[in-house]
């Protein structure tokens, strides 16, 4: 297959924090995709909520089925536009590490919690999982990946640092890092970053239909008003009027990703074209993203998210879990911070010397290591005064 010009090319990588000998058998990105998929953090996404808690039923996504569904359009539209498959593989392999248990319901009661201590986003833990938390290697910390690589994972939404927020306004875990090891924040990522960061979309946009569907959130019927979801469901049912639901919403949502992939080539073709980069970094130093939808795909992934929004991220029963799922988080917290000696001894000692801002940043860390029944777990070990220590 050809690259382009303005693909990011292994032979010219910015390398690694801690130099290593070269693979003779695999290039610098896929020794990092490697290493993702071979880490513990990576293994935890499958007990991980996407939407549904882990336990509420095995047909639904997790986090490691989502990254694997984003990994699977990351790598086929950098193929068709001539970017580094293994690199935007990579980036979509890794991008949720850092996501705490039970979803965006976690996060948001870490970012609550940690408001005093530097704040928490989950970009940001993604990279300090990578560059310090997996504690493997017998040379360095982390999994020692290349620079491409970390800097595709913090500017996951783009650059960090721009004309409405400073170094000041920066999640600490990144501050920190990038202090000794420049990731140039201010600038976009690479295009294979920026293809992952839109797979991203399109994958839970369209399975978080899947998924409600199946769980009863809403039905067939409700999407007949919604921008791309209607017509393409409408169709289906026309060209097989007899088929069952499930194969008839199986159909429908693969149709939607199709299209959704289509006009990402397109949009992203044309705008590499009106560009005429001739490096990666000359994508870097654009004033716009070069991965994207046209204006119409805009307005029918906006709708999309206001539908999933209203009708299944607010609905009543994730609302519950989401209650549930908060409070847990936050009370963990709390009494982890109060009372380190709570801790596993691994976490405990890393404590002992610390100061309550140093204690709630491991605590944090803990915590947003779990998966969605560890945390359960640990829940009721804390808290049921019945319940057996382990």
């Amino acid at each position: 297959m050809t690259i382009a010009p303005y693909a990011c090319r292994p032979e010219d990588s910015r390398g690694r924090l801690f130099n290593e000998p070269d693979s003779a058998t695999r290039t610098c990105f896929q020794r990092d995709r490697d290493r993702i998929i071979h880490s513990a953090a990576f293994r935890r996404l499958e007990y991980k909520t996407q939407v549904f808690v882990n336990h509420e039923g095995d047909f639904f996504r997790t986090r490691l089925t989502h990254s694997l569904e984003v990994s699977q359009i990351a790598r086929s539209v950098c193929r068709a536009l001539g970017l580094n498959e293994d690199l935007g593989e990579a980036l979509a392999l890794a991008h949720d590490l850092g996501h705490p248990p039970f979803g965006h319901a976690g996060e948001d009661a870490l970012k609550e919690m940690m408001e005093p201590y530097g704040g928490f986003d989950h970009n940001a833990q993604s990279l300090r999982v990578v560059t310090f938390l997996e504690a493997h290697y017998a040379d360095f910390l982390g999994l020692n990946l290349t620079w491409e690589t970390l800097e595709g994972v913090v500017k996951h939404n783009g650059p960090l640092l721009n004309a409405n927020r400073g170094q000041a306004d920066l999640p600490c875990a990144v501050s920190e890092y990038n202090a000794g090891h420049d990731l140039e924040l201010a600038t976009y990522a690479s295009a294979e970053a920026q293809v992952a960061a839109v797979a991203d979309d399109v994958a839970y946009n369209n399975h978080d239909i899947d998924d409600g569907l199946r769980a009863g959130l809403f039905s067939m019927d409700d999407l007949v008003d919604v921008p791309l979801a209607g017509p393409v469901f409408a169709e289906v049912k026309k060209e097989y009027p007899d088929l069952d639901p499930s194969r008839t919403v199986y159909e429908a949502v693969r149709r939607m990703i199709g299209d959704m992939v289509t006009d990402l080539l397109d949009e992203t073709g044309k705008r590499l074209k009106d560009l005429g980069a001739k490096s990666p970094d000359d994508i870097r130093a654009h004033n716009r993203p070069v991965a994207g939808f046209s204006e119409s795909m805009r307005a029918n992934d906006a709708a999309l998210k206001k539908f999933l929004f209203e009708n299944m991220y607010r609905h009543y029963k994730l609302n519950r879990m989401t209650s549930k799922a908060k409070r847990v988080v936050k009370e963990l917290f709390k009494l982890l911070v109060e009372e380190p000696e709570c801790l596993p001894t691994e976490w405990r000692n890393i404590t002992k010397t610390a100061n309550q801002q140093e204690t709630a940043r491991a605590v944090a860390d803990y915590l947003a290591g779990m998966t969605d029944r560890f945390a359960l777990d640990e829940y009721q070990n804390l808290f049921d005064v019945q319940a057996r220590n382990s």
